[in-house]
């Protein structure tokens, strides 16, 4: 699936959920989904500055695609982490970089986070997208 293809699949999931604290539950249920993230890469090197709770974000390179291993301390920030290794899992770096992620404010998910949780989102997404820089700059032909 491409990553707009995934967002409105995320967005008819989120539909089915009537109010805010349903939509919580959603996104802990999808945190809990996420596979366990092995312990060699719940490292400091792998930790997201600015996020209040403790959130690894570790990029695998397969195939000229990125595959991400995530994990948090925090349920709903495990959640958030865990919608958007779902959006850009099995991606191209150019992908990543250039498709527009949508599927946050059709949620208006920042609206209904506290401050800290919204800087964590901000901060989550700059990494995903650095990442993503890096590993397109290292296909590149020299």
């Amino acid at each position: 699936m491409t990553i707009a293809e995934t967002q409105e699949a995320l967005l008819a999931e989120f539909a089915s959920c009537g109010d805010w604290d349903a939509r919580y539950q959603k996104l802990i249920l999808l945190g809990k989904a996420l596979p366990p993230m092995p312990e060699a890469m719940r490292i400091d090197a792998n930790k997201i500055k600015g996020c209040q709770a403790q959130v690894w974000l570790f990029p695998e390179w397969k195939g000229g695609l990125v595959y991400f291993h995530a994990d948090s301390d925090a349920l709903i920030v495990k959640g958030i982490v865990a919608l958007l290794v779902r959006i850009y899992n099995g991606q191209a770096p150019a992908a990543i970089l250039s498709e527009p992620l949508t599927l946050i404010d059709k949620l208006e998910l920042t609206r209904y986070l506290t401050p800290t949780r919204a800087n964590g989102l901000s901060a989550m997404l700059k990494q995903l997208r650095l990442f993503a820089y890096a590993l397109q700059a290292r296909q590149a032909p020299a």
